[in-house]
């Protein structure tokens, strides 16, 4: 078994549970927002997911992270998860565990994730433009951008929707033009 898949089957349980406690408690729009504001703390933390990942330090100094940083900004229902989380030894999958949770909020409220790479930064109407071409493309009530800067690609965009992949890079375009250019000697 990949160490992937090891993850996955710890992470999707304590997501699924998460989200069907939240759906049972009637409280899934303060607990999306919990972890939103989770996903983001440990973003904008090295070190907090760097404590969590440690096995060398313990339950209580863990758990007292947990109410220092967390404490009086999330749900009691999100707390007790977070220390459930310690308890079982399973806060290092923190991080993965909020990225199911959020991929499980996007299918309940149709939402499609495109992952976009661009040469550039992208402007707003760029941003917008891309929203509505996969908005028609997945027919979802509306579109989440993860957008990533690679100067690899010299200029266009690759639009990852799922398994759908739409390359219109300039590179991608430079390898194309090679593979047709070599298939023909």
């Amino acid at each position: 078994m990949k160490s992937n898949s090891v993850s996955q089957a710890v992470v999707a349980p304590y997501a699924e549970a998460l989200m069907s406690l939240a759906q049972e408690q009637k409280n899934l729009d303060a607990i999306a927002k919990d972890v939103r504001l989770i996903g983001d703390t440990l973003t904008d933390s090295l070190e907090l997911s760097q404590l969590f990942a440690s096995p060398l330090i313990g339950a209580d100094v863990k758990k007292g992270v947990v109410e220092n940083v967390f404490g009086s900004q999330v749900s009691s229902i999100t707390k007790s998860f977070l220390l459930l989380l310690v308890d079982r030894k399973r806060i290092a999958f923190l991080g993965q565990i909020v990225n199911e949770f959020k991929a499980l909020l996007r299918v309940i409220d149709q939402v499609a994730l495109a992952e976009i790479t661009t040469a550039l930064k992208l402007s707003r109407s760029q941003e917008d433009s891309i929203r509505d071409r996969v908005k028609a493309m997945t027919g979802a009530r509306s579109v989440d951008l993860d957008v990533t800067v690679n100067p690899d690609l010299i200029g266009g965009v690759i639009i990852k929707v799922g398994s759908q992949v739409v390359d219109a890079s300039i590179r991608g375009q430079l390898r194309r033009l090679k593979s047709s250019l070599t298939a023909g000697v």
